[in-house]
């Protein structure tokens, strides 16, 4: 195994841009995800927010730090609804995103296993009802 950090081994910042890319050509489609974003204009500013995350997250670019600081990813998501239903949706478009642009077996398997965690746990909602208070 290679010392080389994941940002390197699948080529940089362009694969992180192309990975966004794809995921978000799923997102803007997605009836379940696409309202969540309260900014439906500034999908670029998305894009290279989570472009940057990811690279500076597998080891690359700092920029990411710079631009935004701690990355807070709970704090960030928490004014949103994340369920069951949310996060299995987010999965599914980045495994795809992973599948067109990830040619490489293991990192692939690496950020598949970060991604399953991760969306876990940003959920911010069980998908149970509340029961009101006796």
């Amino acid at each position: 195994m290679s010392d080389a950090s994941l940002y390197d081994r699948v080529g940089g910042l362009p694969f992180f841009e192309r990975l966004v890319d794809e995921f978000y050509a799923g997102v803007v489609t997605d009836e379940v995800l696409w309202p969540l974003y309260p900014d439906q204009s500034d999908l670029d500013g998305a894009k290279h927010r989570l472009a940057l995350f990811l690279a500076h997250y597998w080891g690359g670019l700092t920029t990411y730090l710079e631009e935004r600081g701690h990355p807070r990813l709970r704090m960030r998501h928490m004014g949103f609804l994340v369920g069951p239903r949310e996060r299995d949706r987010w999965l599914v478009h980045m495994a795809a995103a992973l599948d067109r642009v990830c040619t490489d077996d293991d990192a692939r398997a690496e950020m598949t296993a970060y991604f399953v965690k991760a969306a876990e746990h940003l959920r911010n909602d069980t998908g149970l009802p509340i029961s009101s208070p006796r």
